[in-house]
């Protein structure tokens, strides 16, 4: 019973989901901004802080809870022929031929891989993700970016809220009778009474702080990655993956520009044929 709550992504869903409403609860009723302007009876932007965590909640669910574009079947949905048309398409010129899976048995589309923990081939395989328990691939990888980014907002809100006043009030908050009245950590007249009031709030600081930086670097590193239309499977695999571990170090065969890998990214909802853009452009470079 364990083991299939671990498997299923139960365990790591909920644990998300309660630690983001417990932060968000301690922020609420600790002394903070969101605290002052509902005593104030301006709820504006404790409103929209909630409506940020909530939308936040929801994008994790949706990313979490997806198909990220699992291989159903040997035949290439959308009209686009048999295996045995397309693989006579892309075997001519210097495509490399399609393989089979040796795990679920599948012909796996360029840019495919078969994921270990999902057991499932997915489409442009990214990477599969502990945080949400499900792989990013064709399928969800936008909606995960649109996730870190709405996540990353709501984190540095966050520090805001409580950290803020601190760092301008910072040699004044402890001596000052005024300081638990400017900033989100209260005063105490020793440290043992201090940890004992802030306690609670520093746990906070101490998890917004490092989801922060997590979410940071994730967010820069897909950003790059979409902007060369490059996956991290391919970025830290590449002179293993067959049909690129011919090109040159800095030579992708699937890179369109910026503005068009950006383009195609956000706007193109649709199942790319990646043996023809591959096609297209290793015969363009010869």
């Amino acid at each position: 019973m364990v083991r299939s709550l671990f498997r299923s992504g139960f365990l790591v869903r909920v644990s998300h989901t309660v630690l983001t409403w417990i932060v968000t609860l301690i922020l609420f009723l600790h002394n903070t901004d969101l605290r002052r302007c509902e005593e104030r009876g301006e709820l504006l932007l404790p409103a929209l802080f909630f409506l940020l965590v909530l939308l936040s909640v929801l994008l994790y669910f949706t990313v979490s809870l997806m198909d990220p574009g699992f291989v159903l079947t040997d035949t290439v949905k959308g009209g686009q022929g048999s295996n045995e048309e397309m693989e006579s398409m892309i075997t001519q010129s210097s495509t490399p031929r399609l393989r089979r899976c040796g795990y679920c048995l599948l012909q796996q589309p360029m840019r495919a891989k078969h994921c270990q923990t999902c057991k499932r081939c997915v489409r442009r395989f990214d990477h599969h993700c502990p945080w949400i328990e499900n792989c990013v691939g064709e399928r969800n990888h936008r909606w995960f970016f649109a996730y870190l980014l709405v996540q990353l907002l709501v984190l540095l809100w966050a520090l805001h809220i409580a950290l803020w006043n601190v760092v301008l009030s910072s040699n004044t908050w402890i001596s000052s009778p005024k300081a638990d009245r400017m900033s989100g950590i209260s005063p105490g007249t020793t440290w043992e009474l201090w940890l004992r009031a802030n306690g609670f709030l520093l746990g906070a600081l101490t998890i917004v702080g490092v989801f922060s930086w997590v979410t940071l670097l994730l967010l820069g590193c897909h950003l790059y990655l979409v902007s060369i239309n490059c996956t991290t499977w391919e970025f830290m695999s590449r002179h293993r993956i067959s049909y690129l571990k011919n090109c040159e170090d800095e030579e992708n065969p699937f890179d369109r520009g910026v503005f068009c890998n950006l383009w195609d990214f956000f706007c193109i909802c649709r199942t790319v044929m990646w043996e023809q853009v591959y096609k297209k452009n290793t015969s363009n470079s010869v």
